[in-house]
């Protein structure tokens, strides 16, 4: 327990009195991870609306490589990025083995796949319905694609997540093609695996904080999209039950709603007051796959003259 306090207590020092190393290595993960979350997002969700939108022969076995790859081990992709580097590999006259670069390409394989598999659910989620009427309509394929896309936005948002925080936490690729060199390829989890092999508790404990602020921020800004949707659902049904001519009854009635290419689900209870005119309404949203997950509550009162 000494042992684990002092960590701790030089860990908080290192930190707020602004080490020069640590924060290099945070702004190196930062700068390297959004790199290649940004090549896989550029190459993962073209990929994954292709896959969702067109059928052609073969079709089955790409979408399992896709699924494949959303599990594959971040070392299995640095032996094979390593290959290719190497020396004598097939990008090897390249020259970036052990540098920044060689950690983006690889990170940006491990994330891809994520994206992939992600966006495909995500377009595949959108009615068949509303796509024909956009075609209906007259729009063009590529206007199609972009409509369907902003329809699952949060969808997307959540595969943005999901790759960044896939690799701004693996290690292995890193470590494999970067060589975990001080001052250009030290990351946030190469660093913490040297400095717990050196004893230096204190430096990992600060690393491993600095990780695990920026996992909580981006669960944060999917966490803040959700609430401002539920948000939005919540409203639409207290402005229905407003819009009614008949006098809501006493009792409890739910159903979902979609908002963001997202289904969720809404409880609305009514409840009696003390003034005959008057009914207290109280509209509970939570996500539909998360019934127990409250995002967002609504009470309000409507009158018999609304």
């Amino acid at each position: 327990m000494d042992l684990l306090g002092e960590a701790l207590r030089q860990a908080g020092a290192l930190l707020v009195g602004g080490d020069r190393e640590i924060w290099g290595i945070l702004w190196l993960s930062l700068r390297v991870s959004a790199t290649g979350t940004a090549i896989a997002l550029a190459l993962g969700i073209p990929a994954g609306a292709l896959l969702a939108l067109t059928r052609f022969p073969g079709r089955g076995l790409v979408v399992s490589a896709v699924n494949t790859g959303m599990g594959l081990p971040p070392v299995v992709v640095g032996l094979f990025v390593s290959l290719l580097l190497w020396r004598s590999g097939l990008l090897g006259a390249w020259e970036i083995l052990y540098t920044p670069t060689a950690i983006v390409i690889a990170q940006a394989v491990i994330a891809a796949p994520i994206v992939t598999g992600i966006t495909l659910a995500a377009v595949q989620g959108v009615p068949e319905r509303f796509r024909l009427q956009l075609v209906a309509l007259g729009a063009s394929r590529v206007q199609m694609v972009w409509v369907v896309l902003r329809e699952a936005r949060l969808p997307m948002l959540a595969a943005v997540m999901a790759g960044f925080g896939g690799i701004i936490s693996e290690i292995g690729a890193s470590m494999m093609v970067g060589g975990n060199i001080k001052g250009q390829t030290r990351t946030l989890t190469t660093a913490m695996v040297l400095e717990t092999g050196k004893g230096n508790f204190d430096v990992a404990i600060a690393l491993a904080a600095a990780s695990r602020s920026v996992a909580l921020s981006t669960d944060s800004a999917l966490e803040h999209k959700l609430r401002v949707l539920s948000g939005v659902v919540a409203e639409n049904r207290m402005a229905e039950l407003a819009a009614r001519r008949a006098w809501p009854g006493v009792g409890r009635s739910e159903g979902t709603e979609r908002q963001g290419g997202l289904d969720f689900l809404w409880r609305a209870e009514v409840f009696a007051t003390p003034h005959p005119r008057l009914r207290r309404v109280e509209i509970r949203v939570s996500g539909a796959g998360e019934p127990e997950h409250e995002l967002r509550r609504l009470v309000g009162v409507l009158s018999r003259d609304s």
